[in-house]
């Protein structure tokens, strides 16, 4: 076996543990202004940042933690096909308290438009840490 095919099994092999290690939940999104948030009050964090439900926030513990997001499926037929077929990297920046909390993660409304139609209003994803 050549060494492009050794390199070549080795990243489907790759591929293939990270989507593995990837959690399943749901994703909503919040609108402007994103500021003050749970974690960094009244800086400004960008675009890219998200509020994450209780488990994840951990009380605090996921603040500056980002998290590959991708659309993995609609939760209504409101949008059959929501996906756009990205992903996104975003930053916890908040806290998005329970029970008024409807997802796992609470996208910013530019981070979901990324990855889905926002008329769908709450997508399935698959997410994981960046580490």
């Amino acid at each position: 076996m050549g060494i492009e095919h050794v390199v070549l099994a080795g990243l489907i092999a790759t591929s293939f543990v990270a989507m593995a290690s990837a959690l399943s939940g749901t994703a909503t999104y919040y609108t402007p202004p994103y500021v003050p948030s749970s974690c960094y009050g009244f800086d400004d964090e960008g675009t890219m940042i998200a509020a994450a439900s209780d488990p994840i926030f951990n009380n605090r513990a996921a603040c500056g933690k980002r998290y590959r997001v991708r659309c993995s499926g609609p939760t209504n037929a409101g949008v059959p096909q929501p996906c756009r077929g990205q992903e996104v990297v975003v930053k916890i920046v908040d806290l998005c308290p329970s029970p008024g909390c409807q997802a796992t993660i609470d996208l910013s409304q530019e981070a979901f438009s990324i990855i889905a139609d926002p008329n769908a209003g709450k997508i399935n994803i698959e997410y994981e840490e960046v580490v």
